[in-house]
């Protein structure tokens, strides 16, 4: 299945799931080195990171996989373990994520570090995800389980550590998360605000958070 997914064979594919549907829910490993098994929906967003495949190329993927019963949630949710839609969120799968909320995934799971999809797409400045995560309920100052901080907690360190590819979409998603009701004061397990972050450069942020 694996070869199949690299290779964006879409009816290789959908054969595969028709001859035998318990494929779309077994677990796939990431490579001949790394043998760890991950859902099939979570492995489609490990090759998007990677640029095997495109976003949208990986979403024609999942459609396939949906429709012949993969679970969008995985096979099991266990803490701090990625559903595929934590994983779309971390590994900038915005398309593939959009699709797993829209086909009715669960959105405040607690992943790796105990972060929900919120905190994830917050941290890697993926607006369009925040925005619509936001749209379906997500709780935006839930505090994630290692380091007891909020999606707008995880969007600045994020903008300020290296998580974004793009400061704008950053900023934007500290925006949507202000307009949806996140608290600017909560601070993490260490006692640190998202103005502790802030240094002299961070005009707009400041300016921003100073506003709401």
């Amino acid at each position: 299945m694996k070869t199949l997914i690299d290779n964006k064979d879409y009816q290789g594919i959908d054969e595969a799931l028709a001859n035998d549907p318990s494929l779309a829910n077994e677990g796939i490993p990431y490579d001949s080195v790394n043998t760890t098994k991950a859902h099939p929906l979570h492995r489609l967003c490990d090759g998007v990171f990677s640029g095997t495949y495109t976003d949208a190329e990986a979403v024609q993927m999942a459609r396939i996989f949906l429709a012949h019963g993969a679970n969008v949630n995985g096979n099991q949710l266990v803490e701090k373990q990625d559903s595929p839609l934590v994983a779309a969120t971390s590994l900038y799968a915005d398309e593939v994520a959009i699709l797993y909320i829209e086909n009715g995934a669960i959105i405040n799971h607690p992943g790796c570090h105990g972060g929900t999809a919120l905190h994830w797409a917050a941290y890697c400045g993926r607006d369009k995800v925040v925005k619509k995560l936001v749209q379906q309920g997500a709780k935006v100052n839930k505090l994630c389980i290692d380091f007891k901080s909020t999606p707008l907690f995880w969007a600045v360190h994020g903008l300020k550590n290296g998580g974004t590819t793009s400061s704008s979409d950053s900023v934007e998603c500290v925006k949507i998360l202000l307009q949806a009701g996140a608290d600017k004061n909560i601070p993490n397990a260490g006692g640190t605000t998202v103005f502790d972050m802030l240094d002299d450069g961070d005009v707009e942020l400041k300016e921003l958070l100073k506003e709401v």
